[in-house]
């Protein structure tokens, strides 16, 4: 057995931390660059925190997922303004912007010096500038995780920066921050979390400290992603979905991911999905045919029997199969009204191109079984 474990410096969870920013960004710098979101929570407050501790902040909102464009217009204008510090406020598009940011302000070079599959993927030398994440959606655990997905419109595919050099200094996590969410936001970033808890669990890398955040993460999502929907200003359920998203944060970032992933990164780049809601329609189908290629190649997979923990951890059944908890996560995603993958523009004719660009994402090469082309088509076929 060999793995390893890296995450942010410091995580601070609970209601009401966010207070608690002005005096941890001072020790960082007396000028922030502030990335922020449009829509979600309100960053004035946080502003007005900082500014009382001689914290002079630079805004830069994000609309949408981040671009290598994007990314780059950032890293200018931190670089002009003198920068020392960056803090992202908002959801997973929103932290995944201001790490890339953070890591580009120290290292040299083009962004597309470091960037997997399209770039050159040369490794970062030197460690991004201090970063604080603060999460205002409960879905992607981006607040530690160690890479950045960027969308590349002109490759039509998602890809990742990655390293441990760009972890963030500071993670905090004040789930009051997604009590406002919508009830679509709701459901597909807390798929999102989901599905970030399944695949690592499952994974070939999956490990000791990383299958206790799954496992516990399962629970927490399970028992309570529908009452977040429901009733937005349910303070447990808002509670329990943070703290799921940041174990699933700390699972996939030393674990990996799998198949559904694998596939939402060049779907992500071909169509206007949001990634939340594409992992969610992929889960189950995912999880099938998982099972079906093991029972078929590998019948004494150890991973079998996860999947069956999985269907008890989901059901609160201890009697479970493997296929009552696939039929629970079907059902959660009608109850969380999560789209097919066909309402975005996706028909039979994209699957071809879809299963070969899936078949190279980094996320794919960490499923439990190496699926076939026939197997992974299968996968889109069920979700479209």
């Amino acid at each position: 057995m060999r793995f390893e474990f890296a995450t942010s410096a410091r995580i601070i969870f609970g209601a009401g931390t966010l207070q608690e920013l002005g005096p941890l960004a001072k020790k960082f710098g007396q000028k922030a660059f502030l990335v922020t979101g449009q829509g979600g929570a309100n960053p004035d407050r946080m502003i007005d925190l900082l500014k009382a501790q001689g914290v002079e902040c630079v805004q830069f909102p994000v609309s949408g997922e981040p671009t290598v464009d994007l990314v780059r217009q950032g890293i200018e204008q931190a670089r002009s303004h003198g920068c020392e510090l960056v803090i992202g406020f908002g959801g997973g598009s929103v932290v995944d912007t201001g790490k890339a940011i953070s890591a580009l302000l120290t290292n040299v070079g083009d962004l597309f010096d470091y960037l997997e599959v399209i770039g050159k993927g040369q490794s970062l030398t030197k460690e991004a500038a201090p970063f604080i994440a603060i999460p205002t959606t409960a879905g992607t655990g981006a607040e530690v995780t160690r890479n950045a997905v960027l969308a590349s419109p002109q490759h039509h595919v998602k890809v990742s920066l990655r390293s441990p050099l760009m972890l963030p200094k500071i993670a905090l996590v004040d789930p009051e921050l997604t009590h406002t969410l919508p009830p679509e936001v709701t459901a597909s970033t807390g798929m999102d979390a989901m599905t970030q808890l399944i695949e690592p669990y499952v994974s070939i890398r999956a490990n000791p400290l990383t299958d206790g955040f799954c496992r516990k993460g399962i629970q927490k999502a399970a028992g309570s992603l529908r009452r977040a929907y429901r009733e937005g200003s349910d303070r447990s359920a808002r509670e329990a979905m943070a703290a799921a998203s940041l174990l699933g944060g700390l699972a996939l970032a030393n674990a990996g991911l799998g198949a559904a992933h694998g596939f939402a990164s060049p779907i992500g780049g071909m169509f206007d999905a949001p990634h939340g809601a594409v992992c969610a329609r992929l889960l189950a189908p995912v999880m099938h045919v998982n099972v079906q290629a093991l029972q078929e190649r590998d019948d004494q997979n150890p991973v079998l029997d996860r999947y069956r923990e999985i269907a008890v951890l989901l059901t609160g059944d201890t009697a479970a199969s493997v296929e009552t908890g696939i039929a629970w996560v079907e059902e959660l995603c009608e109850d969380l009204k999560i789209p097919r993958l066909g309402s975005y523009g996706i028909t039979g004719e994209d699957l071809p191109v879809l299963v070969e660009n899936g078949k190279q994402a980094s996320s794919m090469q960490a499923n439990p079984i190496r699926l076939t082309g026939e197997e992974l088509a299968e996968i889109l076929e069920m979700a479209l």
